[in-house]
């Protein structure tokens, strides 16, 4: 029997375009002022957690979240494409408002998590869900035994999520992405099995730096 992987699932610190409810994707948009506090927060939060590998998206804010708590443990930081954002293509800079009102068909088959609906130039929701599920086994089989934290995206959570407890792809999504929050689960070299969701404890009355 494979040795259990406990991996800590991270979505990086909050950007503008999150309080803006606009779409991002592979757009790549930096950390925030709040984004880069959440990031620091996390150092102290997962300094005896016993990391042994970082791996994170290449996007820009989730590398960053990644670095902010790697680098005080002395650890590297592994970028790796597979764990980027869904693809949104066209929708990408959109407001949910914008969406709703300019793209309305889309706008419906996105909200109703159609799970092969495909932005134009973008992923769906089926192709994501086997990228995030397929690096994440990959990763877990690699450090069997170990820890590792995943830092990436809202999307990429929320399959690992549903990889975790067995939900399909358009069932409602009723569990929180927070920015930088820690959701750990374990991998015992058949499936995930989630342990906890949406630690934000460290980020209590955390202020812009």
């Amino acid at each position: 029997m494979a040795e259990a992987t406990r991996l800590i699932a991270i979505r990086h610190g909050e950007t503008d375009w999150n309080t803006q409810s606009r779409l991002q994707g592979h757009t790549d948009i930096p950390l925030n002022a709040r984004g880069r506090a959440q990031a620091a927060a996390l150092a102290s939060a997962l300094r005896d957690e016993g990391l042994t590998h970082v791996y994170c998206s290449d996007l820009g804010r989730a590398a960053d979240t990644a670095r902010a708590f790697a680098d005080p443990l002395g650890l590297p930081v592994v970028t790796d494409t597979a764990l980027r954002e869904r693809g949104f293509g066209q929708m990408e800079g959109l407001t949910y408002r914008e969406l709703d009102e300019g793209r309305p068909e889309w706008a419906r088959r996105w909200r109703a998590r159609e799970p092969d609906f495909t932005p134009p130039d973008g992923e769906s929701l089926i192709t994501l869900h086997a990228r995030v599920v397929a690096v994440a086994e990959r990763l877990a089989r690699q450090h069997a035994g170990g820890c590792i934290a995943v830092v990436s995206h809202g999307g990429v959570l929320d399959s690992l999520y549903r990889a975790a407890t067995g939900l399909a792809l358009d069932a409602p999504r009723s569990w929180q992405l927070g920015n930088a929050a820690i959701n750990r689960l374990l991998y015992t070299g058949q499936r995930f099995t989630l342990v906890g969701w949406n630690d934000a404890q460290h980020l209590d009355g955390l202020t812009p730096a």
